[in-house]
């Protein structure tokens, strides 16, 4: 990868743009059928047939899995944002362009390897 290099080009930002937009749509498909799962129609003679008590476990279990999925969700919008701002793929502590395996790979991330060593340690002092 060139150093010099201080962006994506347009077509890789596209072929990005495309990855995000097939990933955001098989998210947004989990999150509704996660939802529709969570609705469970209480008239249903196999929730007569639950107990209580598992029953709102399995909500919560699924409540849980709905809420990451819209955290994804909304990490991939704002991947999207960055794509048309044309600072997608930019490590935000480094500044440094961050190699399109690992966007490829997590496609929603702001930090490089790097960026992501620099912050943990970071935190490991506060």
């Amino acid at each position: 990868m060139d150093n010099k290099k201080v962006r994506y080009s347009d077509e890789e930002l596209q072929e990005f743009k495309d990855l995000i937009m097939n990933k955001l749509e098989q998210a947004k498909a989990n999150y509704d059928r996660l939802m529709d799962d969570i609705k469970i129609d209480e008239s249903d003679p196999t929730f007569k047939m639950m107990e209580e008590g598992a029953s709102t476990m399995q909500k919560e279990v699924l409540s849980q899995q709905a809420g990451r999925q819209m955290d994804f969700i909304r990490k991939l919008e704002g991947a999207l944002v960055r794509i048309e701002n044309k600072t997608y793929g930019v490590c935000r502590i480094t500044g440094k362009l961050i190699p399109k395996e690992r966007l490829m790979a997590v496609p929603h991330t702001t930090l490089s390897m790097e960026g992501k060593e620099i912050e943990a340690r970071t935190k490991k002092k506060y």
